[in-house]
């Protein structure tokens, strides 16, 4: 029975058995021609070779076959290679590399989600702190006390238990005993002439301002430090702010150029100052709040955003 299959159905070994019986059957068939012409010749062309002189046997034909093979069941040329009505199909190999890249692309992006997930979370966590200080920010006000002296400058970021929830001390080591040594003093009469309200055009500030710049303190404002002189009188009237959280008031103070005007209002009036100056100091240079002998206004806040290492401190005099 032949194989009644196209060529292009047939597999590579299948087309190279082909190719080798066909180039048999036309080697037989020219040894059969030769055969042939050699036996017409006359005698006297004999070879000497004895050898050479016999005959050659004949040749069965391919397609023959013995009588009691005839009569046997017929099978195809091609059955050890293919199976009838059955194609066959080659085993593809597992893409171990394509898997590997799926597998690292899927990481990245559960990584990458997990990231974005991470800073909106932080994000909203300020912006829950920023609209809770704006919520129940007032301007109370108190009358002055005794300027005191003190180890570090106001305005931290890091609140007091800090050393409880494993965070950074906002005091230095050597300096915890002597803040444990200071008595904090209570927040004084409101007096008319405490500062209520500082406005900065140049920053878009418009804030209030409470007595105490404590922990608490800042949460409802900026925070004028206790002890230090009213606006307008002479003397340092020190005020400070967080810039990363609780309103983050004086986020923009770095942005603050010498010439520029800070109003700061009382209940009675407002006071106009000009900035003098602007420094960038460690949290332990308290010098800035030193009294003064002229009317001065010193603004406090961290530096740089978000990493609150150091202070920025804008000086600014009283002008009329």
């Amino acid at each position: 029975m032949k194989d009644h299959r196209y060529v292009d159905e047939l597999s590579l070994e299948e087309l190279e058995e082909v190719l080798r019986v066909r180039r048999r059957d036309e080697r037989m068939k020219r040894m059969q021609s030769k055969s042939s012409a050699s036996a017409a010749k006359p005698n006297a062309a004999k070879s000497l070779d004895p050898l050479r002189d016999q005959p050659a046997p004949p040749v069965q034909p391919l397609d023959a076959a013995p009588p009691e093979a005839r009569n046997a069941p017929s099978t195809p040329r091609y059955s050890a290679f293919v199976e009838p009505g059955k194609p066959k199909r080659e085993r593809r190999p597992i893409k171990w590399r394509w898997i590997g890249d799926r597998l690292l692309l899927m990481v990245e992006v559960l990584a990458l989600f997990g990231f974005l997930l991470i800073v909106a979370r932080m994000v909203t966590t300020v912006q829950g702190l920023n609209e809770e200080s704006r919520a129940i920010q007032a301007p109370p006000t108190s009358t002055p006390a005794p300027f005191i002296g003190v180890v570090v400058l106001p305005g931290g970021h890091t609140p007091p238990d800090a050393q409880r929830n494993s965070e950074p001390a906002p005091i230095p080591a050597h300096l915890q005993g002597l803040v444990a040594q200071i008595t904090p003093l209570p927040v004084p009469t409101p007096g008319p002439e405490h500062p209520q309200r500082i406005v900065i055009p140049v920053i878009n500030v418009d804030a209030p301002v409470v007595e105490g710049d404590d922990w608490e303190s800042l949460k409802m404002g900026a925070g004028h430090y206790i002890g230090s002189a009213n606006p307008g009188e002479r003397g340092n009237c020190v005020i400070s702010a967080h810039n990363d959280i609780y309103g983050e008031i004086f986020r923009e103070l770095p942005k603050m150029n010498i010439g520029d005007e800070i109003l700061v209002h009382t209940q009675t009036q407002a006071y106009r100052y000009i900035v003098e100056q602007t420094r960038i100091i460690e949290p332990t240079e308290v010098s800035v709040m030193a009294p003064t002998s002229s009317p001065v206004l010193t603004l406090i806040s961290c530096y740089p955003y978000g990493i609150d290492s150091h202070r920025i401190v804008v000086i600014a005099a009283l002008k009329p």
